[in-house]
């Protein structure tokens, strides 16, 4: 067969669990609040979330403002009026058998956001075998996508394939604590043509909501979930053919994404090569992503928005955003990932991976820009090294997120301070961590009281190395050094080491021992 040539081309659904206390209608506990979401099942029900007669809804302001939110960062016009509407359909978990959702009104329309890419042509040749090709890409690139709308609504429940605890069960049980959670959902243009590009789009969007603040943002635990509408332009025999549009659900991880985006634009050629089926109403399919055998599975025909019965909440009054709450509120959004990440690298100096792994926290993050402002930014590479390597370390063995362990920023720029002096060895910055984690005390104090300090004082470290210039053990070390053979000076300071207990300043004690020797 011949050859052809096929563009991906990929919008994204992504539906964001918002953290607020209460859930989206009611006051119940939210689940996706950090206080409740190891809840048992069911037990973050109440009359409004299992849909009982007679109960109402009661709009909840937090979830509102955080979407605004998001709506800004994202470039979004904020919409000065918006509705409610019932969106019906039959789920065993969605007990009032209709979603309160956001039809032809959306709370935010028409904004964008940058991902940094790596920039082909997204042109792909395949042949019969689906085997993709193509050229080098070149990175550092940033690319646009443009955002549709991002609405809010609830989310439904969760069902259940086996028991608490893993327990097998061959039937399928309903867990209500998801049902009513505030969920933003953000929907995007056909912008993406990789499934690169699908990844970066997801990770951009959680950095931001993560660190706005509107979402703990674990997608293990279906905080975000994203959703990839797929199709494939496909050009043979000088006619240009589309597929149909596949929409994969609750995708809740990148490794998903990605695999999930991958494998659908060889299978939609396939079936072209097979079926020659394009794209045609209602044509829309929706498919489940197996992350065992890694391919998609046919679930349903995608419904049109005709089928879901919109109509206006008759419970709910509208909102109204006026500029001056929509200003309050965007006066809290502060810098942005993608922004600070770029002022890290480009002012600060960091390398990419560096700035990569402090920006992937927030918390983290805010407690590495705490450290610079108590004193710790003199040498911000160093702080940022010790950041990565020595705090994540103890972090690790701990169990717990850096900012947690209990070490302040200022007992940790202590720390820093101290390296810069040279009154610590980097060899000893583990153990100094670890008492602040257990202590209020400054980093020097607990560094004395540890015997970390190093000895600078001339006059004693002159003796420790006069005392083993003298050990006739350490002649040919001596020896060796004055011919120039740097390599034993590390020998002749071990021994200073060990006369010190380990306390000596090794840089000191390498220049008094060339001093000695060489003159």
């Amino acid at each position: 067969m011949a050859s052809l040539n096929t563009r991906l081309m990929v919008g994204m659904e992504v539906h964001v669990e918002l953290c607020t206390r209460s859930k989206m209608w009611t006051s119940a506990p939210n689940v996706a609040h950090p206080d409740f979401d190891a809840a048992d099942p069911n037990t973050l029900t109440n009359p409004v979330v299992i849909g009982m007669p007679g109960t109402l809804p009661v709009m909840n302001r937090a979830a509102v403002e955080m979407s605004i939110k998001v709506g800004l960062a994202l470039g979004c016009k904020i919409a000065g009026f918006t509705k409610w509407d019932r969106k019906s359909y039959y789920y065993p978990d969605l007990p009032k058998n209709y979603q309160i959702s956001q039809y032809d009104q959306p709370l935010c329309e028409e904004g964008a956001v940058e991902i940094p890419v790596s920039v082909g042509t997204g042109l792909t040749e395949s042949g019969s075998d689906g085997a993709e090709r193509s050229g080098l890409a070149e990175s550092g690139s940033v690319k646009t996508i443009r955002i549709i709308r991002a609405h809010l609504e609830e989310d439904a429940g969760k069902l259940l394939h086996e028991a608490p605890g893993g327990i097998r069960i061959d039937h399928s049980i309903v867990d209500l604590n998801r049902a009513g959670t505030p969920l933003l959902e953000i929907v995007t243009y056909p912008d993406m043509s990789s499934a690169d590009e699908c990844v970066a789009f997801a990770r951009t969007l959680r950095d931001i909501c993560r660190h706005l603040g509107v979402t703990q943002g674990i997608m293990q635990k279906g905080h975000i979930r994203f959703e990839p509408n797929i199709n494939v332009i496909i050009e043979s025999g000088g006619q240009t053919y589309k597929t149909p549009i596949v929409e994969i659900k609750n995708l809740n991880s990148f490794k998903a994404v990605h695999g999930a985006v991958t494998y659908e634009h060889q299978r939609q050629v396939e079936e072209w090569q097979e079926t020659g089926k394009v794209m045609g109403e209602r044509a829309k399919t929706t498919r489940g992503w197996d992350d065992t055998r890694m391919v998609t599975t046919l679930q349903r025909a995608k419904e049109d928005a005709d089928e879901y019965r919109y109509f206006p909440d008759p419970d709910l009054v509208p909102v109204v955003v006026d500029d001056a709450w929509r200003e309050s509120i965007a006066a809290t959004i502060g810098e942005l990932p993608l922004a600070r990440r770029s002022r890290y690298v480009a002012q600060l100096g960091l390398p990419e991976a560096q700035a990569d792994a402090l920006i992937d926290e927030p918390a983290v993050c805010a407690f590495f820009e705490d450290v610079l402002s108590s004193g710790g930014g003199s040498d911000v590479k160093k702080a940022a090294a010790v950041m990565s390597n020595n705090v994540q370390k103890l972090a690790n063995e701990r169990g717990k997120l850096a900012h947690e362990l209990g070490i302040s920023a200022a007992q940790l720029a202590g720390v820093l301070q101290l390296l810069a002096e040279d009154k610590i060895a980097s060899n000893a910055v583990d153990a100094l961590l670890s008492a602040c984690c257990d202590s209020d005390e400054t980093a020097e104090k607990l560094a004395e009281k540890q015997g970390l300090l190093q000895v600078s004082d001339t006059g004693a470290l002159e003796g420790f190395v006069d005392q083993a210039l003298a050990d006739p053990r350490n002649d040919k070390a001596i020896n060796d050094i004055r011919e120039g053979k740097d390599k034993a000076i590390g020998s002749l300071m071990g021994q200073v080491m060990k006369l010190s207990q380990g306390s000596a300043n090794p840089k000191l004690v390498r220049e008094l021992i060339i001093r000695k020797l060489r003159g």
